[in-house]
């Protein structure tokens, strides 16, 4: 394999990922830091993501927006960043030879911020947060819900973007506080991939966040358990479709049984020929999509599936996924459902190896909460799932009292809705 992984503690403490891809010709620079909102009270909601707004407002070297942007697209570049409940980054494509350009403005704007024109920028957050709201405020999005359900009153509940009432109410004591516990340097990771050498990459890393402040990596309160299923929570609204999530709480991503729920997930949803595409929208067109997915904190986990339906159609379709997934708690997983899961799913492994972005999230992502594995471990573990496996993890995870729904629609569709989940099992 040509890719080579190394990490270095620079002299500031600050930890750098390299990753040598010689064989590919573009690159991709990035830093992460273990801030978000689970990091917040109700009081401050919000602050983490108003944060990253504003870095992008200027810095001590780049106090002028467009000559900041100007510079890294002068590499190829184009500064970007997200925050998510357990972490923030932000990143930028470079062309190789422009490397050392993308360090030096991500480095400034992260450790020289100006923080200036908060209230400003708190009104295009405002004018984000809109799709998430009805006309009366209330929250009408199911990744919200759903994890407001699980998690309740702990960080992990509250919302990315904050409340309409937190972000109004938040003061720039608030934002500068917030990143100075933060964007310290044992908090941060920064990161590198592509056609680039692990010693120019100390060089330049170590001259762009020169200015980071010294500190520890935060750590969290534990999730606390779920709630008991199944459970539904309905909000009245009055929209053509009903949108739903439901979610089954398992494990991390470091638990034993990670790797087979994943290959679950693909026996579920990978592809037209996987089964819930096939049961609910090809065979018996009771919506235009469904879709699983895997949410991983270091701590707790999630399985879930999205969809939406007509409110006529909705309690069928939450009975038929169901229905779906009484058959792998069942055992019915056939040796070629198996053997698909398990190639598409090293595949998609495997493939993270062509693209800079994906190899940063992969070993600087993970770099935050703990040592990453490599690939031909992860291959390895993948290699030797065995249907036994899928379905015990089945049998585990996938019961009744772990069923947790929320639902957004009108209300003529509620009760029919609330029948076909405290019904099932």
């Amino acid at each position: 394999m040509s890719i080579k992984y190394f990490k270095d503690l620079l002299p500031n403490g600050l930890r750098l990922v390299t990753v040598e891809t010689p064989h590919l010709h573009s690159a991709m620079v990035s830093v992460y830091v273990r801030v978000g909102s689970r990091h917040e009270t109700r009081a401050n909601n919000g602050v983490s993501h108003a944060l990253e707004h504003l870095f992008f407002r200027g810095s001590a070297r780049y106090p002028d927006t467009v000559a900041m942007n100007a510079r890294v697209e002068s590499v190829g570049g184009n500064l970007n960043g997200i925050t998510s409940r357990d972490l923030s980054y932000y990143f930028t494509p470079a062309h190789p030879d422009g490397v050392g350009v993308a360090l030096d403005v991500l480095g400034d704007l992260l450790t020289r911020p100006t923080l200036t024109r908060l209230e400003l920028e708190k009104e295009i957050i405002l004018e984000e947060m809109l799709d998430e709201v009805d006309e009366h405020g209330r929250d009408v999005d199911v990744e919200n819900l759903s994890k407001s359900q699980r998690f309740g009153d702990h960080p992990l509940g509250l919302k990315i973007a904050g409340t309409l009432k937190s972000v109004r109410a938040l003061k720039l004591s608030q934002v500068k506080d917030h990143y100075r516990k933060h964007y310290v340097a044992g908090n941060m990771v920064v990161a590198v991939a592509g056609k680039v050498s692990r010693a120019a990459m100390i060089k330049q890393a170590t001259k762009a966040f020169a200015h980071v402040k010294s500190g520890t990596a935060v750590s969290e309160d534990p999730p606390p358990p779920p709630p008991k299923g199944p459970r539904l929570d309905f909000v009245r609204d009055e929209q053509s479709q009903t949108s739903f999530r439901l979610s089954f709480p398992t494990v991390p991503e470091v638990h034993r049984d990670f790797h087979a729920l994943s290959a679950l997930r693909r026996v579920l949803d990978d592809g037209l020929s996987s089964r819930l595409p096939f049961n609910v929208v090809e065979k018996r067109g009771l919506a235009y999509s469904v879709g699983a997915t895997i949410e991983a904190f270091h701590d707790a986990g999630s399985f879930e599936i999205d969809g939406a339906a007509a409110p006529a159609k909705v309690a069928d379709t939450v009975r038929e996924i169901l229905r779906t997934v009484d058959t792998l708690r069942a055992g019915k997983i056939s040796l070629e459902e198996m053997r698909r899961a398990r190639v598409r799913y090293r595949m998609a492994v495997e493939s993270q190896q062509d693209f800079p972005g994906d190899l940063l999230g992969w070993f600087a992502g993970e770099e935050l909460f703990r040592p990453p594995k490599s690939f031909a471990t992860r291959c390895r573990e993948v290699e030797g799932l065995k249907i036994a496996d899928l379905v015990r993890v089945a049998k585990l995870y996938f019961r009744p009292e772990r069923l947790l729904v929320v639902a957004v629609g009108p209300k003529e569709c509620e009760r029919s809705l609330r029948r076909a989940v405290t019904a099932w099992g």
